[in-house]
């Protein structure tokens, strides 16, 4: 079963600042039916101008992953680390016991434009932890390419949680595939572009629910990014 989270039916936060959607609910947007899926709990898809962001705040037990689509993303948090995310590169936050950061956009000139994706922790109380790593275009293009997993396998990410998450450029007529296992679930978020996912059209900020499907086949409808998870 496919079922698909259009991009209009999804939460705004604006604040002049940030222009955010929200796939589940967050903060003020409250939907009873759109919790998660899964261990996935927050998609947003934020919007940030130049000079603003997101003052010094904290989390705990929660996996924070940061993907840029446009600009840059300063990262600065109490573990002492000071860090700018492009696109192409992706960051992992574990909050465990606590932990606090801020999220700025430092340019003068340019907006910045991100996912912040957010999975429940598989084990709470873990030591906070940061990682960042980069993924080529050629690395995603036409293809699944693993960023993040329980055992940072491939080169990539340590996710504390039983989830795979890939990152995919497709074309147009570009096809990638994956075979999910019995009992795992999948989500797809078009972050870009038009695909098709097993016969579905998903436009530019859709999301999708994968139940009971053997496999995910996702075709470039228009040249595209997404993002693709197997969960638990």
């Amino acid at each position: 079963m496919i079922d698909v989270l259009p991009r209009d039916e999804r939460g705004e936060a604006r604040l002049g600042w940030l222009d955010s959607k929200h796939s589940f609910s967050f903060g003020h947007y409250y939907n009873p039916h759109r919790m998660g899926f899964r261990a996935l709990r927050v998609i947003n898809e934020d919007r940030v101008i130049p000079g603003a962001g997101f003052p010094t705040h904290g989390h705990n037990d929660m996996e924070i992953i940061s993907y840029v689509l446009e600009g840059a993303l300063e990262h600065k948090d109490t573990l002492g680390t000071s860090s700018v995310i492009r696109p192409g590169e992706v960051q992992r936050m574990s909050a465990g016991t606590g932990i606090r950061h801020s999220e700025f956009n430092s340019s003068k000139t340019q907006g910045v434009h991100f996912l912040q994706i957010w999975l429940l922790p598989g084990e709470t109380g873990i030591a906070p932890g940061y990682e960042q790593k980069a993924f080529s275009t050629e690395e995603r293009q036409g293809k699944l390419r693993l960023v993040g997993s329980p055992e940072g396998r491939d080169g990539s990410l340590t996710i504390h949680q039983d989830v795979d998450l890939y990152a995919s450029l497709l074309g147009e007529g570009e096809t990638a595939s994956l075979d999910l296992a019995p009992g795992r679930y999948g989500w797809v978020q078009v972050a870009r572009g038009q695909v098709r996912l097993n016969g579905t059209l998903l436009k530019e900020g859709d999301g999708a629910a994968v139940s009971g499907e053997p496999r995910i086949e996702i075709v470039g409808e228009a040249p595209s990014e997404l993002l693709v998870f197997d969960l638990a």
